[in-house]
């Protein structure tokens, strides 16, 4: 499968041949991708939000007026669900929503993601994610000869100081470092920019999870 390969400063590009990019054929993997970019998003997920029941409501011990003569309904707690500042019913509580991925459908699903942005021409080369001048500006300039609208996902091996400096304050620009990179991301961004080095490191994990 052949990618664009751009210059470090991004005013040159060609097309390059790279067989160790997965191909597939059909549908095969596209459910991986759900199963794990759910479980991706689902592992983020705090699950920390919790609401007090009228059991775990303060106060409440006296019953607020006598059961009969009054004209008003019966009370028999200022803690009932009924109540401003009573309890909660069936309110949210702590809870763990993580969940397990085999290891062979994550690889799978990766390997799936990763084709599809090649295929459509949304994957692209840098040769090396190095700025002129380590400032924003000069970064700025670099992304905007490759891919001038949009947000875009920037991967390097190991970013140096400054050229992750000089493109961190990009609003339209994430960075992540090859070895993090995972499906949703592949699937989140519109057009992904590796850099030679994170493209063989990529390779080199969707040849080791294939072997």
């Amino acid at each position: 499968m052949k990618l664009k390969v751009y210059s470090s400063d991004g005013t040159t590009s060609r097309e390059q041949d790279f067989p160790n990019l997965p191909v597939f054929e059909g549908d095969k993997g596209v459910q991986a991708v759900k199963e794990v970019i759910v479980a991706i998003r689902a592992n983020q997920r705090q699950g920390t939000r919790s609401t007090k029941t009228r059991g775990e409501v303060s106060g409440g011990g006296k019953k607020p007026w006598r059961q009969k003569g009054t004209g008003r309904a019966r009370a028999g707690s200022i803690r009932s669900p009924l109540w401003v500042g009573g309890g909660v019913v069936f309110g949210p509580r702590p809870r763990d929503f993580s969940k397990k991925i085999n290891s062979r459908v994550r690889d799978l699903a990766f390997s799936r993601a990763l084709f599809d942005r090649a295929a459509a021409g949304e994957l692209v080369v840098i040769e090396s994610v190095s700025f002129p001048k380590a400032k924003t500006r000069s970064a700025n300039e670099v992304v905007n000869r490759i891919e001038p609208k949009g947000k875009l996902l920037l991967v390097d091996a190991l970013f140096a100081p400054e050229s992750a400096r000089a493109a961190r304050n990009l609003s339209r620009v994430s960075l992540q470092e090859a070895s993090k990179l995972n499906t949703l991301d592949l699937a989140h961004y519109k057009k992904i920019i590796l850099s030679s080095a994170a493209l063989d490191a990529v390779l080199a994990r969707v040849k080791g999870a294939q072997n």
